[in-house]
This record gives C-alpha cells, structure tokens and sequence, in this order.
C-alpha cells in the first residue's frame, strides 16, 4: 500500500511465500467497431409544366456519417505455477502488477519494480530510462521512500499475525496439551512419541509433569491423538536425566484458550503477539549462539521441511490451530526481517541508515558483497535444519 501510495511500478503482489501456486493478471484494451448513422436529410422539389400540367418532382439526399466506436475492455487471466505470463495478448496489453496466491501460506509480499537493480548491478541500464518511468522504481526513491516501504512490507506480516491470534480469542479453542518437542535419545523418542502429537487427559503441562515425575524409573502408559487416531506408548521416565533435560524429554506447550469478546481479543491477540515477537528475537539469539559457540542447532527449530510437518499435525488436530500456527509464524517473519541481518529487509534498512548518516549510498559493490555474505549463511543454516528435519521426521 506504500509503494501504491507513492505511485511505484508494482510487479507482483503475493499472498503468502513463493513458488507460485497461481496467479491473475488484469489486460485492458480496447474494440473498435464502425458505426454509420444519418446525419442530415436534404428534400430537394423540381417543379416542371407540360401543358396544362404541373409535374412536381421531390429528391430527397440522405447524407451519412461513419464513425469508429471504441469500448474499453478488461480481462482478467489466471495462470498455473512461477511462468511468468505474457505482456500483450492481441490487442491487450497487461497491467503491472499480477496477483498471486503461493504455497507457502505465512503472511506476503511485494515485488517492487527496481528493487534488486542496484545489487545486481543493472543500474546503468535504468539510468538512461526517461524521468517520469524512473519516478516510478524503488532505485531512484530517496531514503526516506525506501525505509517506509522496507518497514511497511515487514509490519504487514505483524498485523496479519495479530489478527489471526486475535481470531483464536474470538473463537477460542479447546484446552490440549501438544508435545512441542523430543530430546535426542530421550524415553519418548526411543518408544516412538514424536513432535505435534497431543497427550491424552492432561491439559496442563506441570500436572503431565508431575504425573511424569511421580513414575521415575516405572513403565508408564501414554495415550496420545495422531492424526485423529489415538495411540499408545509404554515409556519408563528416566531418574536422572541430564541437564536441562526432563525425566521422559519432551518439550511441551499448552493449546485452547476461553473466547473472548472483540475488543478484548484484539488487545489480547496484540499483547500476545508482542510476547511471540520478543520470544522469537530471544531464540533467534540462542540459536546464532549455539551455532558459533557450540557449533550445534537449538533444539526446536524448524525449516521449511519441519513447518510442512508441524503444519500437518496441527491440521490434524484442529484448523483452528492451524491458524494458530500460521499467526505464529507471520510474526516469527516480522521479527527475523526486521533484525539487521544482511539479505534480510533489515539489514537493507541498516544500509539506508548508513547512507542518511553519511551522506552517500554504501558502495554498491560492498552491498552486494554483504546480501551475498549474508544470504549463503542463511541458506547453509536453512540446508542445516532441514536436514535435521528429515533425520527427526522420516
């Protein structure tokens, strides 16, 4: 809306994160039709005599006028997967900006029309373009422009997830107990308990916890739901588990929640989201840390591989959780974004802050070498979990 507002050339708006599942295009034209009509009638009377009589002869001229009818046209097309769709169709031409819906469905974003020229050093070219089309590139906006924008995208990701969070208090979801997590060579992973199932007659994790430590060292039953089906497992909690480890070695989180009414959902879905912000700048932190300092992932974590699963399981248990799950990650993305970390929208609104203190661009090639830095290291960390994943759920 931004970008809009400042009347930037606006190449795709996307619900959700790529790949493409479909998008939609507008094409405006227009159909010419000639069309004839009267436009004057001329009565024209000769009079002649022969003889006694008097012949009257009336001409009438008719003179016709033809003219071109032009009616706008708009069509909306719809296309399959990341192709992008042609410009000109016949005597159609595109609007700028195609619609899209993509697969992974964790808030959006927009695609800017000279957003990424400047990295990828097609500057040049866009130069010799005339003024009134430069007016219209993110490249050529003054900083101000550009940080609004930056801003703008990223915070649409907060009130997305503030409001789907403010949607679960309105609903509100019954009280469950979901295993979040399971301890490397921990009781429940050795008996088959895995992350999203949900433990059967506790709803709260200190009573789970108790029952859990009142049975140390004994084979216990424990009933979970999976996929609509229950199941059930013989574990032994242990005595002495490690540090910072629990008796079975789960980690657990505690679902459902009382309805609320309208406003008191709000306030409540944005102090939440507050909370998950902070939590997640926290884990954020934890897990750079253990990354360089104990060269070992933070237990939890998850990429695109484990999302697709916890999504699964969530669904299995209820769509309102799993819009619950969705509010959570949309704010998980606000706050990774916004951390100044090259390659990510926070890390380009540091370069803008540089630049306002300096008085001149950073160094093009010095940014370029910096996103390229930046995002091979989220690409080894995202390649890192995903593997992780694969190991914990296939």
């Amino acid at each position: 809306m931004v970008a809009k507002l400042f009347k930037l050339k606006i190449d795709e708006f996307g619900f959700g994160f790529p790949p493409r599942m479909f998008g939609a295009l507008r094409y405006r034209g227009k159909k010419t039709k000639g069309i004839s009509f009267s436009e004057e009638i001329e009565i024209e009377v000769e009079k002649a005599e022969m003889g006694d009589r008097e012949i009257v002869e009336e001409k009438i001229v008719e003179k016709i006028r033809e003219v071109d009818e032009v009616t706008p046209i708009k069509n909306w097309r719809f296309f399959w997967g990341a192709k992008e769709p042609k410009r000109e169709i016949g005597n159609l031409t595109a609007d700028d900006t195609i619609y899209s819906l993509n697969w992974l469905p964790f808030g959006g974003f927009v695609r800017i029309a000279g957003e990424n020229d400047r990295l990828s050093g097609d500057l040049e070219k866009l130069e010799v373009l005339p003024e009134e089309e430069k007016k219209r590139l993110f490249c050529f906006q003054p900083a101000w422009k550009r940080a609004l924008i930056l801003a703008a995208g990223v915070t649409i990701n907060f009130i997305i997830g503030w409001l789907l969070i403010s949607l679960i208090f309105m609903v509100g979801t019954p009280r469950a107990l979901v295993i979040s997590g399971i301890q490397k060579d921990s009781p429940a992973g050795q008996v088959g308990i895995v992350q999203g199932d949900v433990i059967k007659d506790f709803t709260k994790a200190n009573e789970f916890i108790a029952f859990v430590d009142k049975h140390r060292g004994q084979e216990v039953q424990i009933t979970v739901i999976r996929g609509g089906k229950e199941l059930s497992f013989a574990a032994a909690p242990r005595m002495q588990p490690k540090e910072g480890e629990g008796a079975l070695g789960v980690y657990l989180a505690e679902a459902g929640m009382p309805r609320h009414g309208f406003f008191q959902a709000l306030f409540e879905g944005l102090k939440t989201s507050f909370q998950i912000a902070w939590l997640t700048l926290a884990s954020f932190y934890e897990l750079i840390k253990n990354l360089f300092f104990k060269a070992s992932l933070l237990p939890g974590v998850v990429g695109p591989v484990g999302i697709f699963f916890v999504a699964q399981q969530t669904g299995h248990i209820g769509l309102i959780y799993l819009i619950q799950l969705i509010g959570l990650i949309s704010i998980n993305l606000t706050v990774i974004n916004f951390i100044p970390f090259p390659a990510l929208d926070g890390g380009r609104l540091f370069m803008i802050l540089i630049e306002k203190i300096k008085g001149s661009p950073v160094s093009q090639k010095v940014e370029a070498w910096t996103n390229s830095l930046g995002f091979a290291f989220l690409i080894v960390l995202i390649a890192l979990i995903t593997v992780r994943d694969i190991g914990l759920w296939f």
